[in-house]
């Protein structure tokens, strides 16, 4: 296993997966995750924990929530962990 390098906390908006149909909106929101996750971290690597993918799709596919705090780690091979962040 990979050491980490760096730690960061990020509260990401998921409003932009309005535009998208009403069926395919939590789609929307875990790959906005991910595009938001790639660019703030500077890796396309990008591994999301289950416990994200069980908050945005907890109200089913077509109310994700409208942001999730996130907690990410990027390790020395360049890939970003990321996990739900406790709310504060």
């Amino acid at each position: 296993m990979a050491e980490k390098m760096e730690e960061h906390v990020y509260v990401i908006p998921l409003r932009d997966a309005r535009r998208m149909p009403r069926w395919k909106r939590s789609n929307g929101a875990i790959k906005d995750i991910r595009k938001y996750l790639a660019k703030h971290m500077k890796s396309e690597d990008v591994k999301l924990d289950q416990g994200i993918n069980e908050k945005v799709w907890s109200r089913g596919s077509s109310k994700p929530p409208s942001k999730i705090r996130v907690r990410a780690m990027k390790m020395e091979d360049g890939q970003v962990q990321a996990e739900l962040a406790p709310e504060s």
